[in-house]
């Protein structure tokens, strides 16, 4: 576990707008990522992400552009993922000010990239992304999902979680599909069982709804709390969850 726990808003973006919806489908606009990217820094956020979710060529264009503006006004790690396939794109995020990339369905697609990835840039960069689903097909009951959650593989999400640390994963970014957008509270379940195997720090993700849903994640394992709806909305900003966490005792940043 780490000292101090992070507080990360995550602004899913597509055409250089940030969008948010339920179960990853019928997105809405919610605004422009470097005026969100730079209000959450204000109210203290630790680190943000980006996450590509429409990482069409055009698309990614965009995102470099987005990148780079909000890098010159928000001063916290910023983490991007979507349509990353290659060393190479890495390569060119961190160029555009980027601090750590995060990977899912390339990775999933062609393990060794995890690998590559890795050795070249260092663990501490690379953020896998776990998109899990609830499926009784798998002997853990939970499935990786490729392709923002619209595509089930047929991989267990504990044994993909075990073989990506294996190959160099630097954390762990646990989304449960499920629970996304719903406001009902991170998959605690799910959590834990990542925790427990986990040598590397876990992000939990997916379901924030209000601020007493946070602690819990903690409680569960999370290295870092990560959430988007709440924030976007006005509903809670990072101060108000950090405010919680401080009141159940718990450190953060």
């Amino acid at each position: 576990m780490s000292l101090a726990i992070r507080v990360i808003p995550c602004l899913d973006v597509t055409e250089g707008r940030v969008v948010k919806g339920v179960n990853f489908e019928n997105l809405r606009d919610m605004g422009d990522p470097v005026d969100l990217a730079r209000t959450y820094y204000e109210q203290g956020a630790d680190e943000i992400t980006f996450l590509d979710v429409t990482a069409t060529v055009d698309a990614r264009a965009t995102m470099y552009a987005t990148v780079t503006a909000t890098a010159e006004q928000v001063f916290i790690p910023l983490t991007v993922g979507g349509g990353v396939r290659s060393p190479e794109d890495v390569a060119r995020l961190l160029a555009s000010g980027a601090d750590k990339v995060g990977v899912n369905s390339a990775a999933i697609a062609r393990p060794e990239l995890v690998g590559e990835i890795a050795d070249r840039f260092g663990a501490q960069v690379l953020v896998l992304s776990l998109d899990v689903k609830r499926s009784p097909r798998t002997p853990s009951g939970f499935v990786v999902t490729t392709h923002g959650g619209r595509t089930e593989t047929d991989i267990d999400a504990l044994a993909w979680a075990r073989e990506v640390i294996e190959r160099g994963a630097g954390e762990l970014l646990v989304n449960s599909i499920d629970a996304d957008g719903t406001k009902q509270g991170f998959d605690l379940e799910l959590v834990g069982l990542v925790r427990e195997l986990s040598s590397v720090p876990v992000i939990a993700s997916g379901g924030a709804g209000a601020v007493g849903d946070f602690a819990p994640a903690v409680a569960a394992g999370a290295d870092a709390v990560l959430a988007a709806s709440v924030f976007h909305s006005g509903e809670l900003t990072v101060g108000d969850v950090k405010d919680a966490l401080r009141a159940e005792g718990i450190v953060v940043r």
